[in-house]
């Protein structure tokens, strides 16, 4: 055998090993083709389409974008939920923490099929930054809502993320980790923040994640690799022989810049999209060769890049327009990426590029890539989550130009006839087929059809095959679910009317099965619910009526299914009408429904409701609170399980102190607004009746005290008659002469601060003492009126609540106990000076000149005293005090000294310090 033989004998045998067998014919074509080429400058071809023939057999795969649903968070603020995570867009959000939550917070994420993870790309915010991000991946979890056990997951590492400081906090860090480990559920444990003035809650946010790899069962490295080796060894040379440069362009390892995190975060998803589709047509063009066609191609694709980067920046601007309440700035925006959209859309159209195949995408699948067309798996569905088969008008697209993807079975309209499911060419000429009406451009066209249908299924006759039947009802749900996204009223209608036609007459005059009805159900409510979000009130109405009517067909009432979708949680970013239609729905359908077998259980209304109590609608909020006392009604005790304990800190919250006195008026009982005002009543009387005592006591004193200076001036008289007396005529001299006051002039006097006032009578003085004399004041803690100099020994010595004071050493003042060394040890108190050098002030707590006209300075003057609260009053009505006034108050001395002590009050008289502190004076 020859050297080439024995070489081709030698290849053919390890290639069996990996190769399938129908192959084995071209490799040796191939061998021969090879030995005739002789060229250098030709042997590079001849290794490329070796190359290329040979892995034709068994295509290699390329990581690629892994699409994932976000299974649990441990918390998020209000509006940043951590299933925006699965949303790649400009005006993406993203994920944040609770304000002021505990470290680590944790999101776990489940890839929509098994794979090998090669890449982790995550988008840092610019300051809610987490110190350290940990990444662990596990096979499967046992149940969707299960608990998540440490152990079931195997720790791949961690990321440091910087603090940001150097840019300001302006700058978002993409951070990309290189993985080789599989698995379906990753999960990620946020650390503690960095600490900057911008995060003013410690918070950590993630705007964007992105999973890049392949499936698990297609990325068996060490066959590809063994594989190259052969080849290489066949022909002969290095694999790093530089005349192939460039043949490589599709390895294994290879990513495409399109499913690179920044190229979703800066493009126009519609745009995005479009390129794909380029992308994959230049891969299948320079497959076949067509290389004016790929260059054609890849020019398109690099003027795309840049018309989506500026529509994703005039889509953030529109969007901040719109939370800055700006609609004329958000207006010309909307205005300005529509007129460019349809330029771009044009020029692609003139060069051939853009055709209907192209702009086809279905409506049902979210924005983002779940998995690659060439995938054998890209068909697996998502795992169901009611909050994502849905998205209808809430889509950044109000009117799409993809259309919905045809369903595997047949369009069938009747047993005779099925249509073919087609786009339509630009020109509208009457449709000929129901399902060519309903997609015209025409509204009246698809109203025709859906009328059309309606006559069609009505006139169905019994007997018709039961899969027929079944065909064209699920076409006609197909139809249906169209229709309802229309914008058109009348269409919409037709399509109400079209469905019920179909649950209640349809499906029970052929005997269908309840799954049949389960199916229209299911197809429809979640856009349905998407329209009582409309930003038409006729609408909205319309939608939401239709939907509390079918809940209640006989039909669909069994199955329980349109409960479970109204007690799905609020979206923290669903419109305001979105968001009052679902609570307006529930409240009256549970009326109508209540919670026996009905889908509607006491757990699943009181969890939402709850959780309705802190959405940012008001009106969400409030009927929310309806819907609970409503419950509370039926099953009492049960509800407040899932409510916070009723105590003060509760009820500071407005909305749970009206739950809680809502059900105390269901139970009978009194509200604390009731009962407060009960207790404001019996103040008020006690305060009257204190108020009368008060006076009845002030009264008493006064006829003690004219008694007490009626014994002063008659001793006073007695002892200076002997010096009064005329030496020669033995006549008395005046007693103006002498300086001594006659027996009315305490008459209409304050003997504390020497006011004199003609208002001043017996009832008159009891309310200046009681009120506005401005030397007296009445205690917080027993109500007694004392003197202020004497206020601190009151505290000390005489007050009900003596027991609670002690005596700070350094400022001498009474202080609460439980204060006292707290208050010490700061040293926050101004010392005060001995009693002989000065007065120390108990409301201002300033030391000011001793003696007894020192008090009256004090707190009288408007230079004195700012703490004296009385103050004001009296020198509005007194602006200066008389000097002669003051100085015959200071004369009458004892006499006031003596009246003072006695002055009552309504709890049993002035204070005994007054006494002692007169006696002093």
């Amino acid at each position: 055998m020859s050297f080439y033989s024995s070489a081709f004998v030698h290849t053919f045998q390890e290639t069996s090993a990996i190769m399938p067998a129908k192959n084995y014919y071209i490799e040796v074509v191939l061998f021969k083709f090879s030995m005739k080429v002789k060229e250098r400058s030709r042997s590079c071809i001849k290794h490329v389409t070796i190359r290329k023939v040979l892995r034709g057999a068994q295509t290699r795969r390329m990581p690629h974008k892994i699409g994932f649903v976000v299974v649990s968070s441990s918390g998020h603020e209000d509006g940043f939920s951590a299933r925006e995570l699965m949303i790649h867009a400009p005006t993406v959000s993203g994920w944040r923490s609770p304000r002021f939550c505990q470290f680590p917070q944790e999101i776990v994420l489940q890839m929509v099929e098994r794979c090998r993870i090669r890449k982790l790309q995550l988008l840092a915010h610019q300051y809610m930054i987490s110190s350290k991000i940990e990444f662990y991946i596990s096979e499967s979890l046992p149940e969707y809502f299960a608990p998540y056990q440490a152990e079931r997951f195997r720790r791949l590492g961690y990321v440091s993320l910087c603090d940001n400081e150097k840019t300001g906090c302006k700058a978002r860090e993409l951070k990309s980790v290189y993985v080789d480990a599989v698995g379906q559920f990753l999960k990620l444990i946020f650390h503690q923040n960095h600490a900057n003035k911008y995060n003013i809650y410690n918070q950590v946010a993630l705007v964007a994640i992105n999973i890049i790899g392949d499936p698990a069962d297609f990325s068996d490295e060490s066959n590809t690799a063994s594989r190259e080796k052969l080849i290489d060894h066949y022909l002969g040379h290095n694999s790093e022989d530089p005349a192939l440069e460039g043949t490589y362009a599709r390895r294994s390892d290879y990513i495409s810049p399109l499913d690179d995190l920044a190229f979703d975060m800066y493009q126009d998803p519609e745009v995005a999209q479009i390129i794909r589709k380029l992308d994959e047509r230049k891969r299948e063009a320079v497959q076949k060769e067509r290389y004016d066609y790929a260059k054609k191609l890849k020019q398109a694709i690099a003027d795309l890049q840049k018309v989506g980067e500026r529509l994703g920046r005039y889509e953030v601007e529109k969007r901040c327009a719109v939370e800055k309440e700006d609609y004329d700035l958000a207006k010309e925006k909307k205005q300005q990426m529509e007129q460019y959209r349809a330029e771009v859309y044009e020029q692609l159209e003139l060069h051939s590029l853009l055709d209907a195949e192209l702009m086809r995408r279905p409506l049902d699948l979210p924005l983002w890539p779940l998995a690659r067309s060439d995938s054998p798996r890209h068909q697996k569905p998502v795992p169901s989550l009611p909050q994502l088969e849905e998205r209808g008008t809430e889509n950044q697209f109000a009117e799409p130009f993809l259309q919905e993807k045809p369903s595997s079975y047949s369009l069938t309209i009747s047993p005779q006839h099925s249509a073919v499911d087609q786009l339509l060419p630009a020109t509208d000429p009457h449709p000929k087929t129901n399902v060519a009406g309903a997609y015209s451009k025409t509204w009246s066209y698809r109203e025709d059809a859906l009328l059309a249908l309606y006559k069609k299924l009505m006139e169905m006759p019994v007997g018709t095959p039961k899969e027929d039947l079944k065909n064209t009802l699920r076409a006609s749900i197909f139809l249906i679910r169209r229709a309802i996204k229309d914008i058109v009223t009348s269409v919409f209608q037709a399509s109400l009317k079209l469905l019920k036609m179909i649950i209640t007459q349809y499906i029970p005059k052929h005997k269908l099965s309840k799954l049949e009805t389960a199916h229209c159900v299911e197809r429809t409510i979640p856009i349905l619910l998407t329209r009582t979000g409309d930003s038409s009130a006729r609408l909205r109405v319309t939608a939401a009526n239709f939907i509390q009517e079918m809940a209640l067909f006989k039909e669909v009432k069994s199955l329980q299914i349109i409960p479970s979708y109204l007690v799905q949680p609020l979206k923290a970013n669903s419109s305001v009408h979105l968001a009052m239609s679902q609570m307006g729905l529930l409240a009256r359908l549970l009326k109508d429904l209540g919670t026996g077998s009905s889908g509607f259980t006491i757990d699943n209304v009181m969890k939402f409701s709850v959780s309705s109590l802190e959405h940012r609608v008001y009106e969400v909020r409030e009927t929310a609170v309806r819907i609970i006392l409503d419950m509370y009604r039926q099953h009492q005790a049960s509800i407040l399980e899932y409510l916070p304990a009723d105590d003060n800190n509760t009820r500071k919250n407005i909305l749970y102190k009206t739950l809680f006195e809502g059900f105390a008026k269901i139970d009978g009982r009194a509200t604390d607004a009731e009962m407060r005002q009960a207790r404001r009543k019996a103040a008020t009387e006690e305060a009257e009746k204190q108020k009368k005592e008060e006076i009845k006591a002030v009264q008493g004193q006064l006829a003690a005290l004219k008694e007490i200076q009626a014994e002063v001036q008659e001793k006073e008289s007695d002892a200076v008659k002997p010096k009064n007396q005329d030496i020669q005529g033995g006549k008395a001299a005046p007693a103006e002469a002498l300086g001594i006051p006659d027996e009315h002039y305490l008459d209409n006097l304050c003997i504390f601060c020497g006011e004199r006032s003609e208002s001043f009578t017996e009832e008159g003085l009891d309310l200046h003492y009681w009120k506005h004399c401005l030397m007296l004041t009445r205690c917080d803690h027993c109500k007694q009126v004392v003197e202020i100099s004497s206020l601190t020994e009151h505290l000390l010595t005489e007050c009900d609540k003596k027991d609670g004071f002690g005596k700070c050493y350094r400022c001498s003042e009474a202080v609460f106990k439980e204060e006292l060394p707290r208050h010490i040890k700061n040293k926050e108190c101004n010392p005060a000076k001995p009693e002989k050098l000065a007065n120390r002030c108990p409301l201002c707590h300033e030391n000011f000149s001793p003696g007894e006209e020192a008090w009256k300075a004090h707190l009288m003057s408007l230079a004195g005293c700012t703490m004296n609260l009385r103050k004001t009053h009296i020198l509005q009505k007194a602006p200066a005090l008389q000097p002669g006034k003051s100085s015959a108050v200071a004369a009458s001395g004892p006499a006031g000294s003596k009246a003072g002590s006695k002055i009552p009050t309504p709890k049993g008289g002035l204070s005994k310090s007054s006494s002692r502190t007169h006696a002093r004076r």
